[in-house]
């Protein structure tokens, strides 16, 4: 009897449990779409990008233009004189990849400035994500565009119209996304 009395008491709390556990996803791409601010703040990193992109190339050229004129003047030139030219480009070279690391590389200008770009934005969504989440009991929202492999998803468990709404960006005749 003993045994019955937990095993239903187990089943009830189980059961109550499991519902109070509810979820619900977000599609942050969607919603980043939205988002002035966060196509302000591509813009501009691309064009910083674009920036050092060429930056790059033109040292890139100015070492293609070395290696040229040792090539046309290899037979003029003495040993050392080689020497000091070869030695010269391979500075350079090494100059070139400092650059591209510095700019491009991990914590590299590009990596700083776009979390400094885009982390505020981030922040607004997760913020709206969290007051959704509370005002709505789930315990768990997961990123449909995140890492997470999402194979099916149900409509009634979407949250983003929400989020968007939270940061004033709802439009109540845009059912569609993209």
């Amino acid at each position: 009897m003993r045994k019955l009395l937990i095993t239903i008491f187990l089943c009830i709390f189980g059961l109550t449990f499991v519902k109070a556990q509810r979820f619900g996803y977000i599609d942050t791409d969607y919603i980043l779409k939205k988002m002035p601010e966060y196509k302000k703040a591509e813009d501009e990193i691309n064009q910083l990008s674009q920036a050092w992109e060429k930056e790059a190339q033109e040292m890139m050229k100015g070492i293609e233009g070395m290696y040229a004129a040792l090539q046309a003047e290899q037979v003029l030139l003495t040993d050392e004189m080689k020497k000091e030219r070869t030695e010269a480009i391979r500075k350079k070279e090494s100059e070139l990849k400092e650059y591209q690391k510095k700019a491009f590389g991990f914590e590299g200008l590009y990596f700083l400035k776009k979390q400094e770009l885009i982390k505020p934005v981030l922040d607004k969504i997760w913020d709206a994500a969290d007051k959704v989440a509370k005002q709505n009991n789930l315990a768990i929202v997961f990123d449909k565009a995140g890492q997470l492999v999402m194979i099916y998803t149900d409509p009634r468990y979407d949250y983003t119209d929400f989020v968007l709404e939270a940061l004033g960006l709802g439009d109540p005749n845009d059912t569609v996304k993209n």
